[in-house]
This record gives structure tokens, C-alpha cells and sequence, in this order.
């Protein structure tokens, strides 16, 4: 039967080439081809707890695997960071793991839910950490398996430290020995809290953007789209939560949960909808910010394009005031041009009057075009 099973793992995970299988929302994202994962680890932790305290820390999975089959009401607790797909096998054989949860777990980025397979609950969470130097926002992922008596988690990021939480939860001895609900709890609680610091780096990004739109700060609208797909991530990794808890809550009796546990999670559910409302609100200020800065953008091209256009009128006048004056002045210069002619045969030359003529002439030409260009107001 375990082998039968083992098969059928590594059949979903590998490809009908040999090859590894990506999921679908891996293979919807053209970025995750682009890191390049650091070297696997096995188990970061491994510990079996009774009655709320570490009682042994197995050296080896089988070891582990041997302690909590002979210790009745114990609870084992497993962090992995990385693991191998044989070790995953191993570990989905000895706890009768579901074969598709197996399979989320080996190939990962997956989207944040909460499935259950029998009496087992396997939760994907995305955590997130803000990075202060680059000012953007990385995500992990940490995949958990709840049974009767068996935590395991899996880790595909550094995020997050569940040490800390193995840590708090071993000093509360008295929530510790609820079992792994209360583990869960714990788990879940870490992820959201450090939501936390996120939406303040959040907040201080988009604070800075406001302050850069109305300063007219060149490269703005590439930081607000770099930060609109971001608070959009972080959205689709808090969103998923405000379900999840909710119907672990509303199934709380069905599998025993304890009331304190679940007074814990309606804790941690306020503090998931207060980030997923915080989110969502981002997600509107950067639009809005977004159109003030279009808006910004198209008046300072209209004042940009009014200035040219003044610019043109006043050179239009002032080509048009040279031009009239160009053929004031060329009336006179045409009649003196003509009389200048070394031709005998023109009897104005021999006219008494011709010269009065002329010079008449020349003046009336020249004041009935000033009178035309200043009554079409080119003069």
C-alpha cells in the first residue's frame, strides 16, 4: 500500500518526459523561472511534545517516526525548510499524508488555502517581509500539515523564523498541550503579525509617492505601477485568509477545537481583515494617485503646449509687422526703381510735373497700405 502510494506521488509530481511538473501557478508566472532556488535542506526541528512539554528530540525522522508511535498522547512537531521530494514521501507515508497535498507541498507556488483530506488540514500561507534598502516587498511560502497528533511544516523561503513560534509556544506550556490546533494557531498568528510591518513599509512608499506626484518628480508613475503590483501580491496572499479562518472557525466543533484556540483565531481574524482592509485601501490610493499624476501629467502638456502656442502668436505678429512694413517700404522702392531706368522713350522724365508726380506717388502708395495693414491690425 505505501509503495502503491509512494508511486502515485512521484507520478503527479514528475511528468510523463521524466521531467518535474510545474504547477499552474507556477507556470502562470514567467518570474518564478527566473530564481533560481538556493540549495535544499532537510529538517530544521524535529521535537515530540507531551502534555504541552518537549519531552524528546529525535535525531532522525525515523526516530521521530518510532518516539510518537510508542508514545501514547504525544504530538510530534516537524519543520522542514526545503526538503527533498524523497523526504516528503517518506514523511507523507509514515502520516498517511494525501497524495495531492504532497504534491502542493513538492512543487509549490501555490495560492493561499486551507484543504481537508480526512482528519488531516493542510494550509498554504504566504508569508511577506519588507525589504527597507530596496523598498519592495518579498513573499515566501510555508506549507502545514495538521493532524490528530503531527504538525509538519514546510518552508520555501526564509520567511517565516518559525523558530520563534516553536520558541513562544514551548514557554506556554498550557496552550502547547492543545495539541496541533493550537500549534496551527500559533503559526497562523506569526504569518498575519508579520503582515504587520509590511503594510507600514506599505504605507511609507505610498506616503513618499504622494509627496513625488505633487512635486512633478520625473519617474513617478514607474514607481506607482512597480508598487501597484505589489500591494496587488500582498492582496492575494492576505485575501485568501478572511475564508480560511473564517471556516476553520465554523468547523471548530465538528473537529474538536478547543475554545481557547478558538478565541485565539477570532483574534487572529480581526487582525486579518484590519490588513486586508488596509491592503484593499492601498490598492485605491494608488489608483487614485495614479489618475492625480495622469491629470498632472496631461495639465503641465496643455500649459506646455498653451506657452508654445503664445509663443507662436507673438512671433506670428511680429512676422506680420515686418512683413507690413517690408511692403511699405518696397512701394517707394519699386516707383524710384522704375524712374531710376536708363530708358529715353518715358515722357514722365521730360514731364514738368514728374518729379512731383512721383514723389506723390511713392506717399500715397506707402499711406494707403499703412491705412490697409492698420485696419487689419498688422500695424
Amino acid at each position: 500500500m505505501a509503495e502503491r502510494q509512494m508511486r502515485s506521488i512521484l507520478s503527479l509530481v514528475r511528468g510523463h518526459s521524466g521531467g518535474e511538473r510545474d504547477s499552474p501557478e507556477r507556470s502562470m508566472d514567467p518570474r518564478a523561472d527566473d530564481q533560481t532556488p538556493p540549495p535544499r535542506s532537510h529538517v530544521i526541528d524535529s521535537a515530540i511534545y507531551v502534555d504541552g512539554r518537549r519531552d524528546v528530540t529525535p535525531e532522525s525522522l525515523p526516530e521521530a517516526f518510532e518516539f510518537l508511535k510508542k508514545t501514547p498522547g504525544s504530538m510530534a512537531w516537524i519543520g522542514f525548510y526545503r526538503p527533498e521530494e524523497a523526504v516528503i514521501v517518506n514523511v507523507a507515508e509514515e502520516f498517511d499524508l494525501h497524495e495531492l497535498a504532497v504534491e502542493d507541498a513538492i512543487v509549490a507556488h501555490q495560492r493561499p488555502k486551507a484543504d481537508r483530506y480526512g482528519d488531516t488540514l493542510f494550509v498554504v500561507l504566504r508569508p511577506a517581509r519588507y525589504l527597507d534598502e530596496a523598498e519592495e516587498v518579498d513573499f515566501g511560502e510555508l506549507h502545514v500539515f495538521v493532524g490528530q497528533n503531527f504538525v509538519i511544516t514546510v518552508r520555501h523561503s526564509e520567511t517565516p523564523d518559525l523558530s520563534q513560534v516553536r520558541r513562544r509556544m514551548e514557554n506556554d506550556p498550557e496552550l502547547l498541550a492543545q495539541g496541533p490546533q493550537a500549534v496551527f494557531y500559533a503559526i497562523l498568528d506569526a504569518v498575519v503579525d508579520g503582515y504587520a510591518p509590511v503594510v507600514a513599509g506599505l504605507q511609507n512608499d505610498i506616503d513618499e509617492i504622494e509627496v513625488e506626484v505633487f512635486d512633478n518628480k520625473p519617474g513617478v508613475s514607474r514607481r506607482i505601477y512597480e508598487l501597484s503590483r505589489e500591494v496587488i501580491e500582498f492582496q492575494r496572499a492576505t485575501q485568501p485568509l478572511l475564508g480560511m479562518i473564517e471556516g476553520l472557525i465554523a468547523g471548530a466543533p465538528k473537529y474538536g477545537m478547543d475554545q481557547e484556540v478558538q478565541r485565539h483565531l477570532r483574534d487572529v481574524a480581526d487582525h486579518a481583515i484590519t490588513v486586508a482592509e488596509r491592503v484593499s485601501g492601498f490598492r485605491q490610493m494608488l489608483h487614485d494617485i495614479l489618475v492625480v499624476n495622469s491629470t498632472m501629467v496631461a495639465q503641465a502638456q496643455n500649459e506646455h503646449m498653451t506657452n508654445l502656442t503664445e509663443v507662436s502668436n507673438a512671433q506670428n505678429e511680429e512676422v506680420k509687422k515686418i512683413s507690413a512694413w517690408a511692403a511699405i517700404l518696397f512701394a517707394p522702392t519699386l516707383v524710384g526703381t522704375i524712374y531710376g531706368m536708363n530708358f529715353e522713350v518715358m515722357p514722365e522724365i521730360h514731364w514738368w510735373f514728374g518729379y512731383p508726380f512721383a514723389v506723390l506717388l511713392m506717399v500715397a502708395v506707402c499711406v494707403t497700405l499703412y491705412i490697409v495693414f492698420k485696419r487689419r491690425d498688422w500695424l
